[in-house]
Parts: structure tokens; sequence; C-alpha cells
């Protein structure tokens, strides 16, 4: 079993940057494919970006791509998304998410397929 317990969140003018991270506890941390989700009000959760439990492999929402960056920390058990470029329509509460694997190079991209979830951080981003 892993807890997951994301920081990072906060205002930031449109444009700018802002570094999520997911501290997770649990001795098999490497086993776990990660992801991170955003629900904004009134909308459902919906994919940010996910990675294998390698580090090698992710996957990126087309809304994102080219501006968000996942990446995870195997000896500290952290994963992060560098969020650059940011636009108001990222405004939302941005979870972490993991999905216990042993194939090297999966990933998912389904909310569904997570077990294990953080409490959220907020992201607000001003126009």
């Amino acid at each position: 079993q892993v807890q997951l317990a994301e920081s990072g969140g906060g205002l930031v003018q449109a444009g700018g940057s802002l570094r999520l991270s997911c501290a997770a506890s649990g001795r098999t941390f490497r086993s776990y494919a990660m992801g991170w989700f955003r629900q904004a009000p009134g909308k459902e959760r919906e994919l940010v970006a996910v990675i294998d439990w390698s580090g090698g492999v992710t996957y990126y929402a087309d809304s994102v791509k080219g501006r968000f960056t996942i990446g995870r920390d195997n000896v500290n058990n952290t994963v992060y998304l560098q969020m650059n470029s940011l636009k108001p329509e990222d405004t939302a509460v941005y979870y972490c998410a993991a999905r216990p694997t042993y194939d090297s190079g999966s990933y998912y991209i389904e909310i569904y397929e997570y077990d294990y979830w953080g409490q959220g951080t907020q992201v607000t981003v001003s126009s």
C-alpha cells in the first residue's frame, strides 16, 4: 500500500510556472505507475500526465503537451509535475495517483485504473 501527499500548488499569473510534488510512502514506490490528474470546478476529473515505474515512459494530455513535464525520483519516492506557460484553464485541484505494476513501460491513462490517490493541491492561474 502507498500513501500520497501532494504539495507545490498555489496562485500564479498566466505564463508563469509551478512545480508540483507528490511524496509517496512505502518501500515499493518503484513498483507503481504514477499519474497526475486534475479537476476544475464543475468538471470531471481528467488526465494530465502519467509515467511508468522506471520513469522512462510518459504520456500527456494534449492540452498540456509541450508545457508540462512529469518525472519521478525513485530514490526519494517522489513524482513531480513541472508546469510552464500556465493558462487560466489550467486552474484546478491537481491529484497524484498510483497503481501497482511490474511491467516496465506500462502506464495507465484511465482514472479507474489507479488504486491510490492523494488529497490534491489547488492550482490557480490568474489572467
